[in-house]
């Protein structure tokens, strides 16, 4: 019998791996992933930023967990000799309306004690000559890095200091009794003395299978984006993101650096027809019908439909598309929309049609699901593994959820 068994191979629930090696030094960790590789799904699709926590509430937990995220996240990288660059975030404002918002966001800025300079329009045009906007606000510590690379590294250090990960192990049922945790895979039957399932996309229907009460479901979101040419990869030389309207539910397209030296533009936010379809215009009749099944989702939509059919309308109108990129940048043009791709967000919908943005968190005696773990959930994962062992071992049964904030699909 293992100690703990985790289930998902992203990076969550890797980071919960290494802080059971902390806190539980000596003790039989198994990590299991239905896919043959590690960050197959919503890490392995991440935009690949360092987020500096800008967004959330002083004081709030999202925001606490976000800075120290952040510099968790550098010294694993410098400690693993992994490439990472603090390139910084200019977030810009094109119209009074934005520069109101703006003014707001630099308040939270402040009292989160974020590193930041407000730049004026003639700033902005000298320091960024392809980007067009009346101010913005430049975050100087949000960095790009691949969380891909990172998982490796995580498991790497997982497996010398005694865990083992399982590759290509889909769980088929799971049995919660007096001594522990029964979990049943194609490959045999695992016994653990506690459970944490980090199951993203999956996260409540494994749940389910646990016999566990939930009144959410998680409904995909496609987070779909373009990679720009080799001659634009220059256009910027930090991330370009918009001023959020915090009438929408998603940050809005925008410019993102990657490590490897390119740059794409996006995401937008549209439903999914699949959770794990990331080919445009996938299909499945399995998540389709848990949605449709589901009097949340029908609340969620009737509450959001403005905001779909614009998202709908970008995502089949690349002209559309193009139109919000050149608000912030009108040197693009059609011809640089190239090699479209997608990530997809898994968003917890409570049955009363509202959208999850914190954490969520459902604990027994002997397992703990982590049925939402919001964006920045990469940035923030290795104090998340901490906090969540933090819950794990202090034992009890119950039901964790915290505020709203805003979020983006391609996590």
């Amino acid at each position: 019998m293992y100690d703990h068994c985790i289930i998902g191979g992203g990076i969550v629930g890797l980071a919960v791996a290494m802080a059971l090696q902390e806190r539980t030094p000596g003790a039989s960790i198994v990590v299991l992933e239905k896919e043959a590789e590690l960050a197959k799904h919503q890490t392995g699709h991440n935009s690949g930023v360092i987020h500096a926590g800008i967004y959330y509430a002083p004081g709030s937990l999202k925001a606490k967990l976000c800075r120290e995220g952040a510099e968790a996240t550098k010294r694993f990288c410098n400690e693993n000799r992994i490439a990472f660059e603090t390139c910084g975030k200019l977030l810009v404002a094109t119209d009074d309306a934005e520069m109101q918002r703006m003014e707001a966001l630099e308040d939270r800025a402040r009292h989160n004690g974020i590193d930041y300079t407000r730049l004026s329009t003639a700033k902005l045009r000298a320091d960024e000559p392809h980007i067009a906007g009346l101010g913005a606000l430049l975050v100087h510590s949000t960095g790009i890095v691949d969380y891909a690379i990172v998982c490796h590294a995580m498991a790497r250090k997982i497996e010398e200091q005694g865990g083992e990960i399982r590759r290509g192990v889909a769980v088929r049922a799971i049995h919660e009794h007096e001594n522990g945790v029964r979990i049943e895979s194609a490959s045999g039957a695992i016994e653990a003395r506690r459970l944490i399932a980090c199951a993203g996309l999956q996260s409540d229907r494994i749940a389910l299978m646990a016999g566990v009460k939930i009144d959410h479901r998680i409904v995909p979101f496609r987070g779909e984006y373009y990679a720009l040419p080799a001659s634009k990869a220059k256009v910027t030389q930090r991330l370009i993101y918009p001023i959020p309207d915090p009438d929408l539910p998603f940050l809005g397209i925008h410019l993102t650096r990657t490590i490897d030296g390119g740059m794409t533009v996006g995401p937008n936010a549209v439903l999914g027809f699949a959770r794990e379809g990331y080919v445009k215009g996938s299909f499945a009749l399995k998540d389709v019908g848990s949605m449709a099944a589901f009097a949340g989702f029908w609340k969620m939509a009737r509450k959001n439909w403005r905001s779909a059919i614009s998202e709908f309308a970008n995502s089949a109108s690349r002209a559309r598309y193009l139109k919000e990129c050149r608000k912030y940048c009108p040197s693009l043009t059609i011809d640089d929309l190239q090699k479209p791709q997608a990530g997809i967000r898994a968003q917890a919908v409570m049955a009363d049609g509202s959208l999850v943005h914190d954490f969520l968190f459902k604990q027994t005696e002997r397992m703990l699901h982590v049925c939402n773990a919001p964006s920045p959930a990469a940035t923030s994962a290795i104090p998340i593994g901490r906090m969540i062992v933090d819950r794990l071992l202090e034992g009890g049964t119950t039901t964790i959820s915290a505020s709203p904030a805003r979020e983006e699909a391609r996590a």
